[in-house]
């Protein structure tokens, strides 16, 4: 692993995935159980940000900060890429400090989601 270093996931978030993750989550707001008037069943948000959170789990990164901002809804079968740069690095004799940022990008190449994080990965 090098700064530098881009690591992408892309995901496809269904209407089935978005109402289990309300279940599961609790957050079952109208517009996670309801279709808008466009038909389109928004996803939540920390739904959304467990696209960068599965690419830290790969790393086995363990997060101590983590910023999440939400820029554009997603809706099921939209189809999202999630794009992780490692920002800084720092090995000490039993873990490295790894810095991150990412952006998340539906299909028309609007950006959805960024932030940022930090934390360790242990050797």
């Amino acid at each position: 692993m090098n700064v530098g270093d881009v690591i992408t996931w892309k995901r496809i978030f269904t209407e089935d995935d978005i109402r289990q993750f309300g279940r599961f989550s609790g957050d079952e707001g109208i517009h996670h159980i309801q279709t808008d008037d466009q038909g389109r069943l928004m996803a939540q948000g920390l739904l959304t940000a467990t696209l960068p959170t599965k690419i830290g789990g790969d790393l086995n990164f363990i997060a101590w900060d983590m910023t999440f901002t939400f820029l554009r809804p997603v809706f099921a079968n939209d189809a999202i890429e999630c794009r992780v740069t490692i920002t800084a690095l720092h090995e000490t004799q039993d873990l490295m400090h790894v810095s991150s940022k990412w952006t998340c990008l539906n299909e028309r190449c609007k950006e959805v989601m960024n932030g940022h994080a930090v934390g360790f990965i242990r050797r």
